[in-house]
């Protein structure tokens, strides 16, 4: 972990690693510890465990999509945008940089949808859709909506069983995705 400057950072940066790692079940003492924080001083920042988990896990978000999604200037067909999304997964999965989808993983563990860090990974997700969606529209997809959910689908189910069985995609998911955009017309 690096040093970050002030105890609210400290958390943040500690909760993020530590509940991506080890589970949302990381206690108040375990997290402080790794922060350098008092419980008092968390308390003081926080009002409960729940708003430093669905804290940390919207300050991953740009990180992960930074990781994920192509540079926005950069020469490349709504395909390709795409597609680079898959061949990023594969490739963080393969180097062991990924341990599954943090906002996937955060859900499933929650299990309240309606919980601070169940709403905030929801809308996390919400952004890859989203993101998907735009290139299909760009593409000329005729249901981008509904293949932009599919995307989805593949990308957090990729990521799920790289989990699982504990080994690299293989290129899995970018040719199942490769596969639902030449079945919609998507050149």
């Amino acid at each position: 972990m690096t040093t970050s400057t002030t105890p609210r950072e400290r958390l943040l940066e500690a909760a993020g690693e530590l509940f991506y790692r080890d589970g949302m079940g990381v206690g108040v003492d375990a997290l402080c510890k790794a922060a350098g924080v008092s419980k008092k001083s968390m308390y003081q920042l926080f009002r409960s465990k729940d708003e430093v988990i669905a804290e940390s896990l919207a300050g991953l978000g740009p990180g992960y999509q930074a990781a994920l999604l192509p540079d926005p200037d950069a020469d490349l067909s709504p395909r390709e945008r795409v597609l680079t999304v898959f061949e990023r997964q594969d490739r963080l999965l393969s180097e062991g940089g990924l341990l599954g989808c943090p906002f996937v993983s955060a859900a499933v563990e929650l299990k309240d949808p309606g919980h601070p860090g169940s709403v905030v990974a929801r809308r996390m997700k919400q952004h890859l859709t989203d993101y998907f969606q735009e290139q299909l529209v760009g593409a000329g997809a005729e249901d981008p909506e509904t293949l932009a959910v599919q995307l989805t689908i593949v990308f957090d189910g990729a990521s799920a069983r790289a989990v699982v069985r504990a080994e690299a995609l293989r290129g899995i998911g970018t040719t199942t995705a490769t596969a639902l955009l030449a079945a919609a017309g998507v050149e």
